[in-house]
């Protein structure tokens, strides 16, 4: 993605304020031991080198025949059958001169033996086995062909999903060392919101950030406390943050850090402790607030609902993935032809609601949701990515343009 500064004013660029954020990052928690059922999710805080090799021994990887390569013609012919070694058994008896023995998928091969060939290739003869032409090592999974006893497995700072947890176990790991869930306080600030299924009065709206931002949450893999609304009242956010600070270990925040006169959040983050407020190069979103209460992190995003989203996804996922340890913080971009016209300059990196579909020669492009307003979800879940649009950029149908997954961002 462009690092470049637009001629934006008093705008911070987008990148900048990650940058800024990610210096801020405070040290992950405390490592625990877990068994490797409950590390789903985890980050993992030390190294793991194999303990073993893997496999641990030359296996057949099919269903067939194993023999010595140096027995069979050219072109193909017959072998004695010396018995058949199934997947847990032993393989101690040597293979002599001539035999061939029936074998299955994950069986050890008996000394001597260094090919298999397909049972649906070979005929069974009384007491032979016919074999087609094959090449020396078809069909072996020879040991320590997928790593080496010693060998670095997974690194430190890793988020572990199902592939590692299949991993850990095929060599035989059964505890792992992981940082503890990061706490994380999620507060939300207006006097007008209301939870789903209580009655609106003139107004007053329903809180949406409060669900999707703890969904997001659970996603990053997080511990969420919520500690509900917080009244636009200086003395109860300065109540609200004070309890949130000594329970949790980073605070999020949405609303209450534009310039209204009801925003009373961030004079209670500069009453408690310290304050950045930021106005990023970013649409939709704009208002962005960074400070500490009582040594901890806070983090305030704007209120409008997708403004909350976009800026979550983009601006404070690298920050939370990093202060539980995860090294890799940095989503990966898609370079994709966009299917539509974007012609009017904007001093904002735009990240827009957008989904890839196949054209007619089965490329995909992507295509924009019709409605871009900071104040709408429907966008968001009719897409499955942004397109991002940097500042002052035209863009043309076939243009090339960034795309970010939402299966990436939200994980």
């Amino acid at each position: 993605m462009s690092h470049k500064v637009c001629d934006s004013g008093k705008l911070m660029p987008v990148d900048q304020a990650i940058g800024h954020l990610l210096e801020q990052v405070p040290p992950p928690p405390a490592a625990q031991s877990v068994l490797l059922e409950k590390a789903l999710g985890r980050v993992l805080a030390a190294d793991i080198h194999s303990p073993l090799d893997l496999p641990g021994w030359d296996n057949s990887a099919m269903d067939g025949f194993a023999f010595r390569a140096v027995d069979l013609p050219a072109a193909g012919g017959c072998l004695k059958l010396a018995g058949r070694i199934a997947a847990g058994q032993a393989a101690t008896t040597p293979l002599l001169e001539g035999q061939a023995v029936r074998i299955f998928t994950g069986a050890p091969l008996p000394p001597g033996a260094d090919t298999v060939v397909p049972q649906e290739l070979c005929r069974v003869e009384d007491d032979q086995v016919w074999l087609p032409p094959a090449n020396l090592g078809d069909h072996v999974r020879k040991a320590g062909e997928e790593m080496r006893k010693g060998y670095l497995l997974l690194q430190a700072g890793k988020r572990l999903r199902a592939q590692e947890l299949g991993l850990l176990a095929a060599v035989g790991v059964r505890w792992v060392d992981v940082y503890r869930p990061l706490r994380v306080c999620l507060l939300s600030s207006g006097d007008e919101l209301r939870e789903p299924g209580q009655p609106l009065a003139p107004g007053q709206i329903y809180n949406s950030n409060r669900y999707c931002l703890t969904a997001l949450l659970q996603g990053w893999g997080v511990e969420v406390h919520d500690y509900g609304v917080m009244a636009d009242d200086l003395s109860a956010s300065c109540h609200a943050l004070s309890l949130a600070a000594s329970e949790c270990d980073l605070m999020l925040s949405s609303g209450g850090v534009s310039v209204g006169e009801e925003d009373h959040l961030k004079h209670a983050i500069e009453t408690l402790g310290s304050l950045d407020l930021w106005r990023l190069a970013i649409q939709p979103g704009k208002p962005l607030a960074f400070g500490q209460v009582a040594g901890k992190p806070w983090i305030g995003m704007p209120g409008n609902p997708a403004a909350a989203l976009i800026t979550a996804l983009i601006v404070v996922r690298p920050f939370l993935l990093r202060a539980q340890g995860v090294r890799d913080v940095a989503p990966r971009p898609m370079a994709m032809p966009a299917g539509f016209d974007w012609l009017q300059r904007n001093k904002r990196r735009q990240y827009l609601r957008a989904r890839l579909t196949l054209q007619e020669n089965g490329q995909p492009s992507i295509q924009l949701h019709p409605q871009q307003s900071s104040a709408m979800l429907a966008a968001a879940c009719w897409a499955d990515g942004l397109a991002v649009v940097e500042c002052e950029q035209l863009v043309h149908e076939h243009d090339n343009v960034t795309f970010l997954s939402f299966a990436e961002l939200m994980q």
